[in-house]
């Protein structure tokens, strides 16, 4: 195993075992899934039943309401899987003007789009499943039936949402999320058991009829009825109409490796397109130098992306040339010695839950699952525990932008799982969620992994940073002084955040390729958690 390198203490070791791993954010959903890998089911079959649990343990960031996307290692082949949904058919720029909108609202009906996630199971399921969709989800329904005691990360996400929503989301069609997320009127407490009984009636439907009732049955009837009634715009028909859409992945090529995204909609090219850049450098551990370089790489893709990527058939410029030695030469050949403020490119002419899970056969999962911004839109579905995603809130309301909002369109989309080979065999599945941090943690995690061999817990122990905008920079408080007093020097302004929440969390699993031995690193500010066999 190349990557064993740790090069200062942690409070905890690289996970190793070879029959089968599941590592996620929440103990409860890598057990369920590790449960399903002892049943005789394969890795595919582990990352349902953990992406499934999560929305039952792990609501203050995913639910059934949300969206998803897969990069599943199958038998020696890498496979991707789209599950976000589009806007409504009904939706447009003139809909929200006639409706007292000159910008799309952050909670609420309107930024709604068609939820993914229960097709992408359904899907997955059909393609590559080996045990019954049924059986996969039982976990997460005995979880929302039963209960569950809530852990410490999440309890006090699930505490600082409450007390902002009992401030600001307070019209009646936020009142059934309180009804859903609340214990006898008031915000639940470390350590207290949630039960949500409506929830685990809505996963039962969707195992009965392998996501069927979610999108053409009584799910969708429900959700309709909701939408009509609080002036929404998402409809039976937005839902029925709905399929997951399986992709070819798009990779770089990184010094030896080939790191795997899915492409666009997603922002995953913007991690590619900043390893891309970078790899023009020479490294140096610990280096203000080499720091300077990752963040202005960071910083020219993050500027591209933003300004470029949206529904890929209707971006101004393809993949293959943000992708291109070209683009990665002249982009790098820009950097400076100090801080810039960069703009995008000339055109040539003509941002959640991740899990990853890996069987003893070989097969691998990189998943990763969202509601977007917490609980998202602040609408829950009566009685379904259905909380609904508002990644409609990305779309531009600027019609000379490539992400404008249309009818039926997918947006720019935060949530990226990755995967990395090295000579076309499968070295594993990594993913670090966080809104549009998202893409800066998967740089951060394979350059300190590929640079620097660190083992998988180490190089998500590392300290991080985070481009802001401008010549902003957030930094962890652990990051070292010296390197933050040098990066001054070099213009950057930089600011030590008060704790960890906004830098993103994340999953690795690397397999020996010689051994089929798996390591396994779990995210350290979080809950995270490593099931192993």
């Amino acid at each position: 195993m190349d990557f064993l390198h740790y090069p200062f203490p942690s409070k905890r070791n690289t996970v190793i075992a070879n029959r089968g791993m599941v590592a996620t954010s929440q103990p409860l959903a890598a057990q369920a899934g590790l449960d399903i890998l002892k049943k005789g089911g394969n890795a595919v079959d582990a990352a349902i039943a953990t992406a499934a649990a999560l929305t039952v343990v792990e609501p203050t960031s995913n639910g059934i309401g949300g969206d998803a996307f897969a990069l599943v290692w199958m038998k020696d082949e890498l496979y991707g899987l789209n599950a976000s949904g589009p806007s409504a058919k009904t939706i447009s720029k003139e809909a929200l003007a006639e409706r007292g909108h000159d910008k799309i609202p952050m909670h609420g009906v309107i930024p709604v789009t068609v939820p993914g996630a229960p097709a992408a199971w359904a899907s997955l399921s059909k393609r590559f499943g080996k045990l019954p969709l049924s059986e996969v989800l039982a976990p997460a329904i005995s979880y929302a039936e039963e209960g569950y005691p809530i852990s410490a990360t999440l309890g006090q996400y699930w505490q600082s949402a409450y007390k902002k929503y009992k401030n600001s989301l307070t019209t009646e069609e936020f009142q059934h999320w309180f009804d859903t997320f609340s214990i006898d009127g008031r915000m639940p407490e470390i350590g207290e058991v949630w039960h949500s009984p409506g929830h685990g009636d809505t996963l039962r439907k969707i195992a009965k009829t392998n996501g069927e009732a979610f999108y053409k049955g009584d799910i969708a009837d429900q959700i309709d009825a909701f939408m009509k009634k609080h002036n929404g715009f998402i409809s039976k028909e937005d839902l029925a109409s709905y399929e997951p859409e399986w992709v070819n992945p798009i990779k770089v090529h990184y010094k030896g490796y080939d790191v795997w995204e899915i492409p666009p909609n997603g922002q995953g090219i913007v991690a590619q397109m900043a390893l891309n850049i970078y790899q023009h450098s020479e490294p140096k551990w610990q280096d203000a130098e080499t720091l300077h370089n990752q963040i202005e790489a960071m910083k020219l893709a993050y500027t591209d992306g933003k300004a470029f990527v949206t529904e890929s058939s209707e971006m101004p410029v393809d993949v293959e040339t943000l992708l291109s030695k070209n683009y990665g030469e002249s982009r790098f050949a820009e950097i400076m010695d100090t801080a810039m403020d960069p703009k995008p490119f000339d055109i040539p002419k003509g941002g959640t839950v991740y899990l990853a899970t890996a069987d003893a056969d070989g097969n691998m999962v990189s998943y990763i699952q969202s509601n977007y911004m917490g609980f998202g839109s602040g609408i829950v579905i009566p009685e379904t525990g259905i909380s609904l995603q508002n990644r409609g809130y990305d779309f531009s309301l600027d019609e000379n932008h490539p992400n404008f909002l249309k009818p039926g369109k997918r947006t720019y989309h935060t949530i990226i799982p990755g995967f990395l080979t090295k000579d076309n065999q499968a070295v594993g599945p990594f993913g670090v969620m966080g809104g549009y941090m998202q893409p800066q943690g998967h740089f951060q995690v394979i350059t300190s992994t590929v640079d620097f061999a660190l083992n998988p817990q180490a190089a998500l122990d590392m300290p991080r940073w985070q481009w802001m905008g401008e010549k902003r920079i957030e930094v962890e408080p652990h990051f070292p002084n010296y390197l933050v007093q040098a990066l001054q020097r070099k213009g950057h302004d930089i600011h030590v955040a008060v704790d960890g929440g906004s830098f993103g969390r994340g999953q690795i699993i690397w397999r020996d390729q010689k051994t089929g031995v798996l390591y396994g690193g779990t995210e350290p500010r979080t809950d995270g958690a490593i099931a192993a066999w």
